[in-house]
């Protein structure tokens, strides 16, 4: 076979096969919903994207919801055991408290019973005698109508609110109760003594008038209290009429802050004053301080105050125990006799208010100096 003919053969391999004349042509498919277009639109592109945002959103958002629900059935959860743990608490201390009550209710009655005392009343009693709910009042009793005008007469209401005439008695008696409390003095320091003029403040001469004569005792503690307040009001003035540069300064601080101090080192003497309590091993020696003090005779003051603050016994200095055998005079060491001890030393509460006079005694010599300067304190 020769070239020509392979080629030819070759060809027609490669050709379609023709159709024959009596066949007919077959009709191309019709294309279907199902046929995959090669162009898409932007529009149906952007469509497909807000969808799958939207539901991504959805998600999230339930997701979001989820979590807030459990977290709000956490904390609720945690809030109930919370308030639960409270009520318990309560409820346990509320336990303890009406127990201890009890227990203190009858060892108070086991000690009446043993001293012979009349037995406690019952709680319902006192409560009734609180609130007035039957109670007699203390005193004679008063017309309903007299006693609502003199409640308003004090400038209270009348009548409270469910309030019966027992309890508005009660209430009457308490406000006249605290309108008859003693009054405190406008001094720098209060006190319920009354002040005497200044011309009746010098301070007798000893002996000082003892318990056995209370008139004249009582006007003793009132001549003290009432000098002490002229020299605080006279060192409060000398304060106050400094300039404003000198108050600002480190040293006029310093100043104000030794009168406070002063104010409050005072006020325990104040209320030994009131009370009438102060020993005669301190009243004696401060009524001298204060009479030569008055007389603005200073040195004496002092020296009174060095007596009375540190003493006249005898101060261990040096080897006060070398072996077995005592120093000569020791026992002197120890003796607390009469103007011997130092009442410095016993408190300290005694020991700021004689400081307190020390300084309100140095104060007083600027105030009122002597005629004889060697009267003045170093």
């Amino acid at each position: 076979m020769d070239f020509k003919a392979l080629m030819a053969a070759q060809i027609a391999k490669s050709k379609p096969p023709t159709a024959k004349p009596n066949q007919q042509k077959s009709t191309p498919p019709t294309p279907t919903a199902s046929t995959t277009s090669k162009y898409v639109r932007r529009a149906d592109l952007e469509a497909a994207r807000e969808a799958a945002y939207a539901a991504e959103q959805a998600q999230i958002q339930a997701e979001r919801e989820e979590r807030a629900a459990k977290k709000r059935k956490l904390e609720d959860e945690e809030a109930e055991r919370n308030a639960a743990r409270e009520e318990k608490k309560r409820r346990f201390a509320e336990e303890s408290r009406v127990r201890r009550e009890q227990e203190e209710r009858e060892e108070e009655r086991k000690r009446r019973k043993r001293l012979g005392l009349p037995d406690l009343p019952d709680p319902a009693e006192l409560k009734a005698l609180e609130y007035g709910d039957g109670a007699p009042a203390e005193g004679e009793d008063i017309d309903d109508e007299d006693l609502r005008n003199h409640l308003r007469d004090t400038g209270e209401p009348a009548s409270l609110f469910d309030e019966t005439h027992n309890a508005r008695l009660k209430r009457y008696r308490t406000l006249t109760t605290k309108s008859l409390a003693p009054k405190l003095s406008n001094g720098p320091i209060p006190t319920t003594l009354e002040p005497v003029p200044e011309k009746d403040m010098l301070i007798p001469a000893p002996p000082l008038p003892t318990k056995d004569s209370p008139t004249e005792h009582t006007f003793l503690y009132r001549q003290l209290a009432s000098y002490f307040t002229l020299l605080l009001s006279e060192w409060q003035h000398a304060l106050s009429q400094r300039s404003a540069e000198v108050k600002s300064s480190s040293t006029g601080k310093a100043a104000q802050n030794a009168y406070l101090m002063v104010l409050q080192d005072l006020t325990p003497l104040f209320r030994h004053f009131e009370r009438q309590t102060l020993v005669s091993d301190l009243l004696e020696p401060i009524c001298a301080i204060v009479r030569s003090a008055q007389h603005r005779r200073y040195v004496e003051a002092n020296d009174g105050y060095l007596t009375l603050s540190i003493g006249k016994a005898a101060w261990p200095i040096g080897v006060t125990m070398v072996g077995i055998h005592e120093r000569s005079a020791r026992e002197k060491l120890h003796e607390s006799s009469s103007g011997k001890q130092a009442h410095i030393m016993t408190d300290e509460v005694t020991r700021k208010f004689l400081q307190s006079i020390k300084r309100c005694i140095s104060f007083a010599q600027t105030r009122w100096p002597p005629d004889d300067l060697g009267q003045l304190m170093g």
